[in-house]
Formats: structure tokens, sequence, C-alpha cells
């Protein structure tokens, strides 16, 4: 049995060589940790030291311990068990199971090597309770309970360790190490592979909105996105020339149609980790932002965090340890190609959680895009993507692979927010294939990677989008239309464009992407057409429309983004969200909420020219196209035909006009 002691503020667990740490954190939160090392230990984490140092109630009996912050209370007993629960009512939150003598403790730590355990910490399930969040993984379900998540970044799966339950809480599991969670029917049980401390952050509200604040108060809110950034984007893999990129904004400006970025994208440098232009095919890059500018338009340009043999860059990082080492063997870490080279490419990666290597990464790219006048990043392959994914072998600056991989995307867009914090810059985004717990607060939009060019793929987009407001990441977006496999030639892929536009134009970050096919060449050299003129007249139309319709939606669209930051409510989200009493919308995964007042129902079946929609009870809602009122709390059958997407306004609005301007 273990002693009860109190540190100031922080109530103590200890019993032998485990000692826990239950420590109040901001409004109605606690942290929780525990090791076997005798004392609280300071290691990469996501949490933000709180604005105000919350004041606790704890009292010390001697069969338990109780601490209480806000609404929440934690009570320890003495054989260790944990149970939190919602202060003012009692009601259980979330609780360790009963041990019994023939299990497993339920805060397990197993020797690993070095300093390092694998840890787990159990939880009992609690029927019916439905959990959100966790990031993006292709589970094709909102609903996360009954899975096995990864904790690990992969391209299109971005580990983010936070959840939020039906039950009133959100949980975040604070620890980079590589792991996974299982949600199952009678447990839940969080492991990292590999740690020296259990580290996780539970905190409760009266609502989901009151929960993912408070969240955001714990790890960063975002800032407000900046106006430029609602517009519409142009991309594609790749513009091979200045003189093609610029060929492509002219169309769009000489057609009338609004453009705010189009993207330079991979292999505009000579070499992977040069990290400038090559001026073989770029040679007058400030002209080039120039005329961009001229006609309204911003530049991004793609960085990727390899870096190859040939770059003039290579040996200067290795000399100075600002790459990742492997623990066993050369420090190639991805198979692919680059210029000069005749078969594969064998890269290192910087080391983003070394400041040094951030420094010189950022003083590069400062040098050789920012003061030639390029103010907008793509942050591509920063899980980072080792091929093979052995993170065992990964040396980082703060430790083995298996303790810190997974905070690799958050410390290099890091990189990035202070860079660009530092020359001045307060109105940024970068645009990220990964995150972690805490991505929100350095400006970091991310996208759902390299993903699939089918209604498959544009049905789970739908989930994954939700699952990351859900995770505290207000800004997402994917690649309208997919990444690969999409022939612009083809009837499938005229009509899955069209609809995967009509799911887009209601994403916080607006923009197409994608390899088509027919490619004359092999990657990386340029696929076919992906301009919205690129798929035939009848695709055209329906997605110019789209085009204009996104430029109204804007400033609705701002509202949401500054409620986003100041409360961190994303402003896509569930029906469930705004609507808790209405029990139907906790079973509805394929509509959302855009803010408050718009729902929205994307077609997501080959095919289909019509579907059921619900709207939720308690208030009224308006046909966005038809202009007819319908009561809440029913299904409907609605037509939709290729040209419309079912969109209904929540009464009262006053947004009619977005949607039929000529009225």
């Amino acid at each position: 049995m273990g002693l009860f002691s109190q540190e100031e503020q922080i109530l103590v667990w200890h019993e032998n060589q485990q000692i826990v740490w239950l420590q109040p954190w901001g409004a109605s939160g606690l942290r929780v940790r525990a090791n076997l090392a005798g004392e609280r230990l300071s290691l990469p984490q996501a949490l933000l030291e709180p604005a105000a140092a919350a004041r606790a109630t704890i009292e010390l009996g001697d069969e338990a311990a109780t601490i209480r912050n806000g609404s929440i209370c934690a009570k320890i007993s003495r054989d260790g068990r944990l149970e939190f629960s919602h202060a003012p009512s009692g009601r259980n939150l979330l609780r360790e199971p009963v041990w019994a003598a023939c299990n497993e403790p339920n805060r397990n730590f197993k020797y690993r090597n070095g300093r390092l355990y694998q840890i787990e910490a159990t939880f009992a399930a609690e029927e019916g309770e439905r959990i959100y969040g966790l990031g993006q993984h292709a589970t094709g379900r909102l609903d996360q309970k009954g899975c096995v998540i990864d904790l690990k970044q992969r391209n299109t799966a971005v580990s983010i360790p936070f959840l939020i339950s039906s039950r009133g809480y959100g949980f975040l599991w604070n620890n980079p190490s590589i792991g996974r969670v299982e949600l199952g029917r009678d447990a839940t049980r969080w492991v990292a592979e590999g740690s020296q401390q259990l580290d996780y952050f539970i905190v409760c509200g009266g609502s989901y909105a009151e929960v993912l604040e408070r969240y955001a108060d714990a790890t960063g809110h975002a800032p407000v996105l900046p106006e430029w950034a609602a517009g519409f984007w142009q991309s594609k893999l790749r513009y091979e020339t200045q003189e093609e990129l610029l060929s492509v904004a002219r169309e769009y400006k000489r057609r009338g149609l609004p453009l705010a970025v189009i993207v330079a994208d991979f292999f505009h440098w000579p070499h992977m980790g040069d990290w400038r232009f090559d001026p073989a095919c770029w040679p007058d890059p400030q002209a080039m932002v120039r005329e961009l500018e001229s006609m309204g338009v911003r530049l991004m340009v793609s960085i990727w965090p390899t870096v190859s043999p040939l770059s003039e860059n290579y040996f200067a990082m290795r000399e100075r340890g600002l790459l990742i080492n492997n623990e066993y063997g050369t420090d190639a870490q991805q198979v692919f190609v680059d210029h000069g080279m005749n078969g594969p490419a064998y890269y290192p990666y910087y080391d983003a959680t070394n400041p040094d290597a951030r420094k010189f990464l950022w003083d590069t790219v400062k040098k050789n895009y920012f003061d030639l006048g390029v103010k907008i990043f793509w942050l591509d392959n920063d899980e980072p993507d080792v091929n093979p994914w052995n993170p065992a072998n990964l040396r980082f600056h703060l430790g083995n692979g298996v303790e810190v991989a997974n905070i690799y995307p958050l410390l290099h867009q890091k990189a990035f927010y202070d860079g660009m914090r530092a020359a001045g810059e307060t109105d940024f985004v970068t645009l990220s294939r990964s995150g972690w717990a805490g991505s929100q607060r350095f400006s970091s939009a991310v996208w759902s990677g390299d993903i699939a060019s089918t209604f498959e793929s544009l049905r789970a987009q739908v989930r994954t989008g939700l699952n990351m407001g859900l995770s505290g990441i207000p800004w997402w977006t994917t690649d309208i239309g997919g990444f690969h496999g999409g022939d612009i030639r083809t009837v499938y892929f005229r009509e899955l464009i069209v609809r995967w536009f009509q799911y887009g134009v209601f994403c916080p970050i607006f923009r197409l992407h994608g390899y088509r096919l027919p490619a004359e060449k092999p990657m990386p050299a340029t696929g076919a057409g992906n301009e919205v003129w690129s798929f035939g007249e009848e695709a055209y139309e329906i997605i110019r429309q789209l085009l204009f319709l996104r430029e109204r939606l804007r400033p609705y669209l701002q509202r949401q983004m500054l409620l986003a930051a100041e409360k961190g409510l994303p402003p896509m989200r569930p029906l469930f969200v705004d609507f808790p009493d209405d029990r139907e919308c906790e079973t509805v995964e394929d509509q959302f909420l855009l803010g408050p007042s718009i729902l929205v129902a994307p077609v997501l079946e080959q095919g289909a020219r019509g579907r059921r929609v619900y709207l939720p009870a308690g208030t009224e809602w308006r046909d966005a196209e038809k202009g007819t009122l319908h009561p809440g709390g029913e299904w409907r059958s609605v037509e939709a035909p290729l040209k419309s997407v079912p969109v209904f306004l929540k009464k009262g609005s006053g947004l009619e006009k977005i949607f039929r301007p000529g009225e």
C-alpha cells in the first residue's frame, strides 16, 4: 500500500519505487505523471505552462486522497487506483479498473533498455462511451471506440494523442513516444513503447466546446487564419519552370477566376537539401513573386526535410551533427530520387529536435526564399517519412526514435514559426503533412497526405477532417480530387473532382492538388493538367461557380476562424458539438457544420443524384439552393444533381445571399 503526501499544490502517492504526481493544470484540468526515477522528469511534451497557477483543494485520508481543481476531481486509493470525476455532480469521467492479483497493474513499467521502459496505462471501458479525435487515421470512422490506433507518424496518418469523450472529458497522452491506444470494449489502454515517464493530462467541461477550449488553453491557441489564406489555393505535382507556373496564374486572371495561392512543388531545387530555386528552371524568383503579387496571388514553395549527399549543405550539416543519425548503419533514412542521379537516392533527414539544426534550416530558407519575397512554406514529408519505418534505429538530438519520434513535425513547424516571427511576420501559415499535439499554436495547417483519387477516399476525408478538428487542429485541408490515381480523361474522375470540390469549398483551407494521369514521364516529372479547366466543360462550369461561392463565404468563414483562435472551436465540426441534446446527431458521420449556421451534406457516392440529410432538432433549416424552410429533428431525402450539394442554413442566420446572390 502506498503513502500520501502533498508538495505545495501537488498530490503525491508513493509506493516502493513508483511515485505518482497529480498536479492542477489550467481550468478544470489535472496533469498526472508517474515514474520509477524518484523525481518528476522534464521531458519533451506538449503542454504549456498555465497562464495562472491553479489553486487545488487536496485532502489526505487514511485510505484515499483527493485533489480537486475547478470541476475535476481525482481520487487515488492506498493501492494506487485512480478515479476522475466531475466534482459538482460526482459523475464518473474516467477510472482505472479495480486491480486483481492475477492482472498486471494499471500503470505498468516494463524495462526496455537504458533509461527507457515500455509504459502502459489502463482504464476501464464505459458502456456507450464515444471517442473522437486522435488525429488522422485510416479507420474510416468518426467514433474511434473499438479501434486500435497506432501512435506513430506516417504519410496520411497524423498522430495527435488527444481524444475527446462523450462523457465530458478530454485526455492528452502527453508523450511523443511511439506507441498505440487500444479503445476496447473491455478496457482502454495507452502504450508508450519506450519512455522514462508516464505523463497525461485530463480536463473536463460542460460541453464539447468547453473541453476543446480548455485543451487549447493547455497546448496553445491557433492564431487567427490570415484573410488571404481563406481563398483558393492552386497546386499540382508539379510546375517544372517559372514560366509554366506564371502561365497558369495568368490564365486564372484572364478567366476572371479568384486565386489566392499558387504552389511551386518539390524538385524546384537543384538537389534535396539545397533549399533554393534551381536557376536553370527558375531564373528570377523575385520577378516571379512581384508579378504574382500584382495579380493578388501569393507563392508557396515546398520544403522537404531530406538532405541529399549531393546537396551543398550535406557535409556542413553532417559535421555539425544536424542530421538524424541511425543507431546502426549509415544515415540513409529514405529512398527516393534526385536530380543528377541515375537510380535511387538515399537521404538522411535534418534533425528538427536539434535547435541548431532548426536555425540552420531557417537561415538557409530565409536567404534563399524569404529574402526573395516567398513567405508561404509547404512542409512536406515531415513525419518524417522514414523508409523502412524503424524508429528504434533513429538517433535524434532528443533521444532514441522510440522515445521522441512523434514530436518531429511539431518542432519542424516551430522552426518556421520562430523564423517568421523573428523576421517580423505575424500574418502567415505553413502547410504540413503531419503534426502533433500543439501544432496549432505554430500557425500550421495540416493536410491529409497522399490519398487515393476514389470515392472511398472522399468518404473517409469527411470523418478525417472532423476528427482533426476535434484533435485541436482548426486548420485542415485535403487534396481536392485525391493525390494519386486520378485520370482526368475518365467520366469517373470528372464526377469525383466535382463532388470533391463541393466538399472542399466548405473546408477551412480550400486547396486543389494531385498527381494526375495520364503522365508522360514518371514522378517527379509533371503529371497531367490539374487546373480547374482541366476536367471538361461541364465540370469547369460547376467548379467555377464554387470558386465564387467560396469568395462569398470568406467573411463568414473568417468569423469562424476568429472563434477558433479565441476558443479553440474548429470551424468544421460534427453536428453533435452544436446539438448535444439531439441524440440522432450522434449517429451522423457524413455531414458537418461549418460554423453554427451552415450544414453541409456532401455527396459521397459515385452516380448518386440525391441523399438523405438529417436536420438537427431545436431550430428550422432553410434549403440554401431552393430557399424552402424545413423543421429540425427529421431526416429528408434531398435531390443532388451533379451541379448541386445539399446545404441547409440555420433559420435566422442571414446567409441566404451567399448561396443565392441574385435575389
